[in-house]
C-alpha cells in the first residue's frame, strides 16, 4: 500500500510502541545520569539487595500476613476474528479482508456502541446481510476480481456497503470518487452541513474531528483522501473527502479514509498522544462520534436493526462517583463523602493507597485507625477498590515483578518523585488488594493507580490478580466517554477480560472544583444525549468546596442519570458485552431473540421507530417500552420476544407503548 497509511499488524505495532521505544531510551539515559551524580536508589531498586525500610517507618498488623499463593500472569493469546463470528443476517457483517489489521479495536468499538455484528472472511456469507463493512480495506491485494464484482453489485441490489480503505478493485464510481490520495499531513475532518445520517451530531466538538494536533509537531497517521466525490459526509481539512456515500437506488456506498480500527486501538490503548489536545474536564467525542456514525449507517439500512444501549434501566447518563484516598487527613475525610452518598442512596468507589510505609509522598495513614475508617466505608455499603501501595508517579516503569510478593516482606519505598525502591507492578496490585480484602471484608475488583499512571503490562497484571475493573485512563485521553475493553500489553491483538472505565470530571485542574459546577453539568448533558458515562474523580483531603461540588452534580444530573460504584456498573458492563441480539423477520412481525450468558438487569435496547412490543410472545418478564427504548428487569439465557408495526389511530399519531408490560 502507498503513502504510509498500511495496516499490517507488524506496522501497527511499530507505530504504538514507538513512542515506548523512545521512553525506554531516555529511561536508560535518565538512569546513567543518576547513577554519575550519585543517585543509587534506582540500581538499589533494581539489585539484588533492597532498600531496607527503618522499623519506625513501616506498620505491622500483628499476625497478618499474605497472600500466599503465587501470582502467575497468563501468557498472551491472540484472540481469533472467528471469536466475533456466529449471528444471523440482521447483524452488521464485518467482512475480513486481512486478518493481520486491528479489527479487535473495530469490534470492541462496536461492542461498546451496542451494534450486534459478526465477522466473516467469505464474502458471500458477508453478502448475505443487509448492511457490510469491509475491513481494513478494498482491494486487488485482498480480493480477487469475482470477488470485487459482487461487493460493486451489492450496494445496486439494495443492500449498503461501507468500505474503509478503499484503495483499488475498480469501484471508485460505486463509491462515488475518483481517485483515494494516502498522507500524513492531515489533521482534521468536518462532517457535512447537513445529513440525516448526522443529524444527532450537533456539537461542535461532534462536528470537526482530529486525526491529529498540528502544533504538537508529532506524525499522525496515514489517511487516504477521496477526490471529486459527489456528495461527501466529511472531508479533510486539504478538501478531499473523508467519508463518502453515493446512492444505488434503495442501496447505498460509503468510502472511509480513515483505518477506524486502528484509530479506535489508539484511543483504547493510550496511544493517541498526537491526538490529545486535554487532558480531562472536557467533550471530547472522537472515537464516539466515529462509533455513532456506523451505527447510524446500520440502522438506516437495516430494518431489523435492533441495538443495545449503553445505560442502565433506561436512563440517559451513567454516573460514577469516585474518590482516590492517598493523603493523610483523606481517609478520615472518605467517611463524610459516605455518609453522604450513603443518605442519596449512592453508592460510591473508594480506592485506597495501602499506605503502611512513611516515605517521599507522606505519613503512614493504612495503620490500626485507618483501617477502622476502612471498615466504616464498608459498612456504609461503598465500594473499596485499590490505589496502588506506593502511589509512584513511575508505577509505569516498575518491573512485573515474582508474583510472591506479600505483606509485611513487601516494603516498596518512594525516595522521590522520580525514584521509587523495592517496588513491582504484581506487588503493587496482590499485596493491596490482599490487605483491603482482609480488612474490609470485600472481595475488591476496582482498580485506579497513583497519578493515572499507566503500565503497558497492567491488563494482564489485572487480571492475574483478580482485578476486573479498571479506571486508569482520562476520557480525553481515550477520545471516548464509552467504557471498553482492555488488551494484552496495551497493543492491538489479544483481548483481556478487565474492561476500562476512563475518569471524566477530576478534581486538580484550576479552578478549583467548586467552580466548575456549571461546566460539569454541561459536560454532563452532552454526554447524556447518547448515552455516555461520567467517571468523577474526588480526592477527599478537604471537604468545603469539594463536597459542594458533588452535592451539586448528583442534584443537577438526578434526574436523567443512573448512578452506581465502578463494580456495580461493572458488572453490568460485563454482562451487557456478552449479550447477542438477532432478529428474524416473518409475516407475523419481527422476533428478537436475546442470549444473556451472565444475568444483568436493567438491560436497554432500541428497536427500530415505528414498532412496538407485541402483547403476547414474549418470554421476557417485565418487559417495557419508552418510545424506542425497552428496558428489560431481569435477563439470563436465551429469550425471544415480538415487534409488530406500531397502530395508528386516525389522525396518524402513534399509539403510545409508554409503560407497557409484556
Amino acid at each position: 500500500m502507498s503513502g504510509g497509511a498500511g495496516t499490517s499488524a507488524s506496522s501497527i505495532i511499530g507505530d504504538l510502541m514507538g513512542r515506548a521505544t523512545i521512553v525506554r531510551v531516555v529511561g536508560l539515559s535518565a538512569l546513567t545520569l543518576l547513577l554519575v551524580m550519585g543517585g543509587w536508589g534506582l540500581f538499589w531498586s533494581q539489585s539484588d539487595r533492597p532498600f531496607e525500610v527503618p522499623a519506625q517507618d513501616f506498620h505491622r498488623f500483628p499476625g497478618v500476613s499474605g497472600p500466599s499463593h503465587v501470582t502467575v500472569v497468563p501468557p498472551k493469546v491472540p484472540t481469533l476474528w472467528r471469536t466475533y463470528g456466529q449471528g444471523s443476517g440482521s447483524r452488521l457483517a464485518i467482512l475480513l479482508t486481512d486478518p493481520d489489521s486491528c479489527w479487535l479495536g473495530l469490534a470492541h468499538g462496536l461492542k461498546s456502541i451496542g451494534v450486534p455484528f459478526r465477522i466473516t472472511r467469505d464474502v458471500r456469507e458477508a453478502l448475505s446481510h443487509q448492511a457490510v463493512l469491509v475491513y481494513p480495506m478494498i482491494s486487488g491485494k485482498v480480493l480477487n476480481s469475482e470477488e470485487l464484482q459482487a461487493l460493486a453489485e451489492f450496494p445496486k441490489a439494495g443492500g449498503t456497503l461501507i468500505g474503509v480503505q478503499v484503495l483499488g478493485g475498480g469501484l471508485n464510481q460505486v463509491f462515488g470518487f475518483r481517485e483515494a490520495v494516502a498522507s500524513r499531513q492531515r489533521y482534521d475532518l468536518t462532517l457535512a452541513a447537513a445529513d440525516p445520517l448526522l443529524a444527532e451530531l450537533t456539537d461542535p466538538q461532534e462536528r470537526t474531528l482530529r486525526i491529529g494536533v498540528r502544533e504538537k509537531h508529532l506524525e499522525v497517521m496515514g489517511t487516504y483522501g477521496y477526490t471529486d466525490a459527489t456528495t461527501p459526509l466529511a472531508r479533510f481539512d486539504d478538501g478531499t473527502a473523508a467519508v463518502t456515500q453515493v446512492a444505488h437506488g434503495r442501496g447505498r456506498a460509503y468510502a472511509i479514509g480513515v483505518d477506524l480500527g486502528f484509530l479506535l486501538s489508539k484511543g483504547y490503548n493510550n496511544r493517541g498522544d498526537e491526538l490529545v489536545r486535554t487532558y480531562d474536564n472536557q467533550f471530547d467525542p472522537t472515537l464516539d462520534v466515529w462509533l455513532r456514525l456506523l451505527k447510524s449507517i446500520y440502522r438506516t439500512a437495516e430494518e431489523r436493526a435492533v441495538t443495545l444501549g449503553t445505560v442502565p434501566f433506561g436512563k440517559s447518563l451513567s454516573v460514577m462517583l469516585t474518590h482516590d484516598v492517598d493523603f493523610t487527613q483523606s481517609i478520615k475525610n472518605a467517611v463524610v463523602y459516605a455518609e453522604y452518598e450513603k443518605s442519596q442512596g449512592v453508592v460510591g468507589t473508594y480506592f485506597i493507597q495501602v499506605k503502611y510505609i512513611r516515605d517521599y509522598n507522606d505519613d503512614i495513614f493504612f495503620n490500626d485507625e485507618g483501617v477502622r475508617d476502612l471498615a466504616r466505608l464498608a459498612e456504609l455499603g461503598m465500594e473499596l477498590g485499590s490505589h496502588t501501595i506506593a502511589h509512584s508517579k513511575v508505577f509505569d516503569q516498575f518491573p512485573l515483578g515474582t508474583g510472591r510478593e506479600a505483606y509485611p516482606s513487601y516494603a516498596p519505598f518512594v525516595k522521590s518523585r522520580r525514584i521509587a525502591l523495592n517496588a513491582s507492578l504484581l506487588g503493587e496490585l496482590r499485596v493491596s488488594k490482599f490487605l483491603i480484602d482482609h480488612f474490609s471484608g470485600q472481595t475488591i475488583v476496582s482498580f485506579r493507580p497513583g497519578e493515572l499512571s499507566n503500565p503497558f503490562g497492567l491488563p494482564q497484571a489485572l487480571l492475574a490478580t483478580g482485578f476486573r475493573f479498571s479506571s486508569t485512563a482520562t476520557a480525553n485521553n481515550s477520545l471516548t466517554h464509552l467504557p471498553y475493553q482492555l488488551t494484552y500489553d496495551r497493543l492491538t491483538d489479544s483481548e483481556v477480560e478487565v474492561f476500562e472505565f476512563p475518569v471524566t470530571i477530576e478534581d486538580e485542574e484550576l479552578p478549583k472544583l467548586g467552580d466548575r459546577l456549571p461546566q460539569a453539568l454541561e459536560l454532563a448533558g452532552k454526554l447524556s444525549r447518547y448515552g455516555g458515562l461520567v467517571v468523577v474523580l474526588i480526592h477527599p483531603n478537604v471537604l468545603d468546596h469539594k463536597l459542594a461540588f458533588e452535592k451539586g452534580f448528583v442534584e443537577g444530573v438526578r434526574p436523567y442519570a443512573w448512578f452506581g460504584s465502578v463494580g456495580e456498573f461493572g458488572r453490568w458492563w460485563a454482562a451487557r458485552n456478552q449479550v447477542q441480539v438477532d432478529v428474524a423477520r416473518d409475516s407475523t412481525g419481527m422476533r428478537v431473540t436475546l442470549t444473556a450468558p451472565s444475568s444483568v438487569a436493567g438491560l436497554t435496547i432500541e428497536v427500530p421507530n415505528g414498532w412496538e412490543l407485541a402483547r403476547s410472545g414474549s418470554s421476557v418478564r417485565g418487559l417495557e417500552q419508552q418510545g424506542t427504548i425497552l428496558t428489560v428487569p431481569e435477563l439470563q439465557g436465551t429469550h425471544t420476544f415480538l415487534l409488530t408495526p406500531r397502530a395508528h389511530v386516525p389522525d396518524g399519531r402513534n399509539v403510545s407503548t409508554a409503560g407497557h408490560r409484556a
